[in-house]
């Protein structure tokens, strides 16, 4: 935890500062250098952490454990479900404006990949050894709201000036979300999955803000959250 901070303030520390003196990212590209090291903060201090406790080899058996592909139809079912969960209602509630084409999904999602090295990998599971499920979930989703408290202050970063609020309780019915596919299937890809395909959504669908639209999307995922860990362990390996 303490390395993701450290890499994050150095990262996205430098870009706050750097609007806060009128210097967006579209006015120097290489603000990106900072901004991406400040993105890729939980994914560097994931393989740091494992690394000096000799839980990963090294840089491949590293990725090997967050890229595992083999699971059944019912593990990748969850993920597109979750998704579907998430951004319909917001649709329907909130309303939306058509953005991105629906293609641009396929070079979007590789932009997000490994963020959930950090989260899911390595802080959600620890935390349920000592807590329940729950309780684990509600308290990732505070940190990782607090992760993304910087973005809401960089000039040019899509979180620019939007509501950090109505953005909170959206990464609570996400961390649910999240937390119920590590537990479910065992895997830090099908987080990632999920991860990229909600990301890209959000990208083609610009959904207007209204509180109740994530309000309701929080309430179904966490109910679906709940309801996926009730379904007999065996339908994963269908």
């Amino acid at each position: 935890m303490g390395y993701t901070f450290l890499i994050l303030l150095l990262g996205w520390g430098t870009c706050v500062i750097c609007s806060w003196i009128g210097i967006s990212l579209k006015d120097n590209k290489l603000l990106y250098v900072p901004f991406l090291l400040g993105g890729w903060s939980p994914t560097i201090a994931s393989f740091l952490a494992l690394k000096k406790h000799n839980r990963v080899t090294g840089i491949k058996n590293w990725l090997g454990n967050i890229f595992d592909f083999r699971h059944g139809l019912f593990a990748y079912v969850m993920p597109v479900v979750f998704a579907a969960a998430f951004i319909l209602p917001q649709c329907v509630i909130s309303g939306f404006e058509e953005g991105a084409p629906f293609f641009v999904i396929i070079f979007m999602a590789p932009m997000m990949l490994l963020e959930e090295a950090g989260w899911r990998y390595i802080l959600q599971p620890e935390l349920e050894e000592k807590h329940s499920f729950a309780l684990s979930a509600i308290v990732v989703s505070f940190i990782w709201w607090i992760w993304h408290l910087p973005l809401f202050h960089i000039e040019g970063a899509s979180q620019y000036r939007q509501n950090y609020f109505a953005f909170g309780i959206n990464v609570l019915g996400l961390s649910f979300a999240l937390a119920a596919i590590r537990k479910k299937t065992g895997s830090v890809w099908l987080c990632v999955f999920f991860h990229c395909i909600v990301n890209s959504l959000s990208g083609i669908y610009l959904i207007h803000d209204n509180i109740w639209g994530n309000v309701s999307a929080t309430a179904l995922l966490i109910l679906c959250s709940f309801v996926s860990l009730k379904i007999e362990k065996g339908q994963k390996a269908i």
